[in-house]
């Protein structure tokens, strides 16, 4: 019996570290496929806020963000304490019975990490451009240190929101809606690139310096996902987890290929041509919307669900251009609405969730991350300021925030 809990505790830990190591890698997805969708005078920028912000995500999260979630007390208001506590013995394991855990507690700490790092990755594109590459880093403190945290506390942490029933397995609103409300924030506050909206509601596409590496920053992501939702089955040592990782899987990949086939004719329909970027936001989209209950349903119904995810963001990103609120990337109409539609649709597929708790949970979410992040954005922009000046967005924010280019052979004339 000893051997066997050995042999099943190990087996766990590997695949939960696994499964984080793939998140982590989605981290690479999000700065390609921001790089290809700005203008290369901004593209050493964008990299230098994603691979910065996940350093940051990671030291916030040790100090603070990990004890928040999951180790403090509170429905409402968690505690606050420090650091990610002691690792588990092999006492613990041996004498814990139905109760013993089941991996071990730094893995778990690593993989929970990694999705705080998502989080704040989903906020970057959306303010691409033009936000001040230090103003996105100090919000990246307080967003993967608290913000985040907080609310995370509420349903995977055992608050109030896991007690009316919220229902969220990986976190279409726990993460993706939570990110995109951040960005939201950021965004009113931030304002429009120069250029981007016109007289009488017109709109000025602005094209990305690289759709190659957007696309490739896509696949990334779609790769990624299967950790992101996979190893939140959190085992796999036993038939049925096992059973259920594979079920997880073949549904998130067909959530993304509804999503990407989905808008894919949609785009082909409203604009008379096949959109790349409409593509990838609709795979994207597919992804986020599966993420809420990726288990429950089957192959078929996933596909469907990602499908619609698919058809929601194209009208969403439309939206917001109408709306003036400038999204580069996307980021706010995939990972927001599609989120949104993620959670609502679970009480479809999975018997033990309800509309009424989704509802709560979503409204929850955003009402608390909208205003925490609304008035850090605000504080930071009495502080340091958002914004770049006009002179330095013309320039490309390569130039003034990072004193390099991405692509110098090729700017010597800025675009």
């Amino acid at each position: 019996m000893e051997e066997i809990l050995h042999t099943s505790y190990a087996i766990d830990t590997f695949y939960f570290l696994v499964a984080g190591i793939l998140v982590m890698w989605m981290a690479a997805g999000f700065a390609m496929l921001e790089a290809g969708l700005v203008r290369a005078k901004s593209t050493t920028e964008i990299l230098a806020k994603n691979i910065a912000l996940y350093a940051v995500a990671s030291v916030m999260y040790l100090i603070i963000g990990y004890y928040i979630m999951y180790s403090s007390e509170g429905s409402i208001f968690p505690s606050l304490g420090f650091l990610i506590g002691s690792e588990n013995t092999v006492e613990d394991v041996l004498a814990g019975g139905d109760d013993a855990p089941y991996y071990s507690s730094r893995s778990d700490f690593f993989f929970q990490l990694v999705f705080a790092g998502a989080c704040m990755s989903i906020i970057s594109g959306a303010v691409a451009e033009r936000m001040k590459l230090w103003a996105f880093l100090a919000f990246a403190v307080v967003m993967t240190g608290f913000i985040y945290p907080i609310q995370g506390a509420w349903s995977w942490g055992g608050g109030w929101l896991s007690e009316i029933g919220y229902s969220d397995y990986a976190g279409s609103g726990i993460v993706h809606m939570a990110g995109a409300v951040g960005a939201l924030a950021g965004v009113i506050l931030l304002g429009a690139r120069k250029g981007k909206y016109g007289a009488n509601g017109q709109v000025n596409a602005i094209p990305g310096s690289n759709l190659p590496l957007a696309t490739l920053g896509a696949f990334i992501l779609w790769m990624g996902w299967f950790g992101f939702n996979g190893g939140s089955e959190l085992k796999m040592s036993d038939i049925d987890s096992a059973n259920n990782v594979a079920q997880v899987l073949v549904n998130t990949n067909m959530a993304a290929a509804g999503g990407l086939i989905a808008a894919m004719i949609v785009s082909r329909i409203l604009f008379g041509k096949t959109d790349l970027t409409m593509m990838i936001n609709g795979a994207l989209a597919g992804l986020v919307s599966i993420t809420a209950e990726p288990l429950a349903p089957g192959g078929f119904q996933s596909m469907l669900i990602g499908g619609v995810g698919g058809v929601i963001v194209v009208f969403s990103i439309l939206a917001l251009d109408k709306l003036k609120l400038d999204d580069p990337v996307g980021a706010i109409s995939v990972h927001g609405t599609a989120g949104i539609w993620g959670v609502l649709v679970v009480p479809l597929t999975n018997s033990d969730a309800s509309f009424g708790a989704q509802i709560v949970g979503i409204v929850g979410i955003f009402v608390w991350v909208f205003i925490a992040s609304l008035i850090v954005w605000g504080i930071i922009k009495a502080v340091i300021g958002l914004r770049i000046s006009e002179e330095e967005e013309y320039e490309g924010a390569d130039i003034s925030e990072c004193g390099m280019e991405a692509y110098p052979e090729f700017t010597s004339s800025k675009n």
